[in-house]
């Protein structure tokens, strides 16, 4: 395999909780790794993801983790998700899915740019932009 490039997110202890929300978005094959596996099983910690990979059949791969002990989380705005293509119907599902129970800052719908571009931040505090283009000739 060669190089790749995808968004690894942090959270605080409810990493287990939001991959397997990822998962019931994309689908595909889910590892979930804690640091009782990899350390001490007895630390209060234990249950804990030290390391969780979403991989699907469409190409797509997320990870994520609980903040490792001791370090504090501090969610940002500096980093958002984005979900692109030609696919709409698959994009708009994963639209709903991301969008509910979370929060809309910019709706699913055509854009001056001749594109459908929708801004949300989903249930666990993740911004997420989806852009669907028209199809390639």
């Amino acid at each position: 395999m060669g190089s790749r490039l995808n968004p690894y997110l942090s959270f605080a202890d409810n990493a287990r909780q939001a991959m397997e929300f990822y998962k019931s978005v994309f689908g595909g094959n889910l590892t979930l790794n804690t640091y009782g596996e990899y350390g001490a099983p007895d630390a209060p910690e234990a249950d804990k993801i030290m390391h969780g990979m979403l991989e699907t059949d469409q190409g797509l791969t997320l990870m994520g983790a609980d903040n490792p002990p001791g370090t504090e989380h501090n969610p940002g705005n500096n980093i958002t998700v984005s979900l692109s293509g030609e696919d709409a119907n698959e994009l708009r599902g994963y639209w709903e899915k991301l969008s509910t129970g979370g929060s809309v800052s910019v709706p699913l719908e055509k854009q001056m740019w001749g594109d459908e571009f929708g801004m949300c931040v989903d249930r666990f505090g993740i911004p997420w932009m989806v852009n669907i283009g028209p199809p390639r000739t």
